[in-house]
């Protein structure tokens, strides 16, 4: 199998997605790819991502491969964890406190920045409406961090939000616990907690 097929089929195994990086590693030129992109059989997505011309564009999957260091957070996790049924008008993520948001902010990326300790706590992965997979804050951190005093995250949402998760059969409520503490938001999670469980 040659470069175009092996390409074209890491593609298709990627639900249409493939990266330049994917590509370099396993062994093939960059100019593969842009021979693929001329002959019609890939479109470039976004800087390093290409897609099958079938394919739709996965803007959750594109940004986060431009702006590796960035974390689903906020709003765009709960969408994405299916605690909210509002699609976010601008994808938030979260970064570290040294990182340079000028490029993610022209975007429109909704930029929040943490400190280290607390920019490890929770990642967890999750896939998007377009079949990726991507990085993102766990349930219960998220949850968490809509309480925090700078979230600005609408009371209906976090309300909303609070709902669904008691309903599942997967809730962790320790571990919920252990993260508003660590966020200093027991209070308002306890508040939550006693309406709900």
């Amino acid at each position: 199998m040659g470069a175009t097929e092996t390409i074209i089929k890491m593609a298709k195994e990627n639900h249409g997605t493939v990266t330049t990086a994917m590509v370099v590693a396993a062994g093939f030129s960059r100019g593969n790819i842009k021979y693929l992109v001329d002959k019609g059989m890939l479109e470039k997505s976004a800087r390093g991502v290409y897609i099958l011309p079938e394919v739709w564009d996965d803007e959750i999957f594109n940004l986060q491969n431009r702006f590796k260091r960035g974390i689903y957070s906020y709003e765009t996790a709960l969408f994405l964890w299916d605690l909210t049924d509002r699609t976010p008008i601008r994808y938030c993520m979260t970064f570290p406190e040294n990182y340079n948001l000028t490029k993610p902010k022209k975007e429109t990326i909704q930029c929040v920045q943490c400190k280290r300790a607390l920019y490890d706590l929770g990642i967890a992965k999750v896939t998007t409406p377009g079949g990726n997979t991507v990085r993102v804050y766990s349930v219960e951190r998220t949850l968490c961090d809509i309480l925090r005093p700078h979230s600005r995250v609408d009371i209906q949402i976090v309300a909303e939000a609070y709902k669904q998760y008691a309903t599942r059969s997967n809730r962790n409520i320790p571990i919920l616990s252990e993260y508003a503490k660590i966020l200093k938001v027991e209070s308002k999670l306890r508040a939550y907690l006693e309406v709900l469980l």
